[in-house]
């Protein structure tokens, strides 16, 4: 019975790892005023039929804070990357000079970075939602393994140590927000 709760346990922590990942990557693709690669993850370029992520089409760099370039490895790919960079609505407008496309970035205004801010807030709190419930289904569990016949202090046990893991990772959270707050508000 004890190998199930610590299974229980593992489970609940690398649950609520995946849900700091998915939070990570939702907030790379937040800008917060300079330019990064990460801004274009989410673009997908149709690809001779296939839809591919645009990172496996083209180089994409960042010459100065607020420029991204794309460098297709083929050059008839230039106005797909760009249509697909439109298409992937995150506000950019990119060109081409005939080699690459260009997204200059612009400069965020006060209220911008406010929204901005709402938008990384909503975000946290999707992820400490995602930790509550998997604390609940966690403890749900433990409940499951109790009427089995394991004590009641084992499992009281293990329900203390699956809330000092949600408190542990809803601090993470906490952590997260705070340095993204502080990025997208730093003029």
């Amino acid at each position: 019975m004890n190998e199930e709760i610590n299974f229980c346990l593992d489970l609940a922590r690398e649950q609520m790892q995946e849900s700091i990942n998915h939070l990570e990557l939702n907030l790379s693709k937040v800008r917060a005023g300079k330019a990064s690669p990460q801004m274009l993850r989410s673009v997908v370029v149709d690809y001779y039929g296939t839809l591919t992520p645009l990172s496996q089409t083209a180089n994409i760099a960042t010459p100065d804070s607020q420029t991204i370039t794309v460098q297709p490895f083929d050059k008839t790919m230039i106005s797909i990357i760009e249509q697909a960079i439109l298409d992937a609505q995150l506000g950019f407008n990119p060109s081409n000079n005939g080699e690459k496309v260009i997204v200059n970035i612009p400069p965020l205004t006060e209220e911008r970075r406010r929204d901005l801010v709402k938008q990384v807030k909503i975000e946290i709190e999707k992820s400490k939602v995602s930790c509550r419930n998997i604390r609940q289904k966690s403890n749900d569990e433990l409940k499951r393994i109790g009427k089995e016949g394991v004590s009641e202090d084992i499992i009281r046990d293990a329900e203390d140590n699956i809330q000092s893991i949600t408190n542990e990772f809803t601090n993470k959270i906490d952590g997260i927000y705070s340095a993204k707050e502080a990025d997208i508000m730093r003029v």
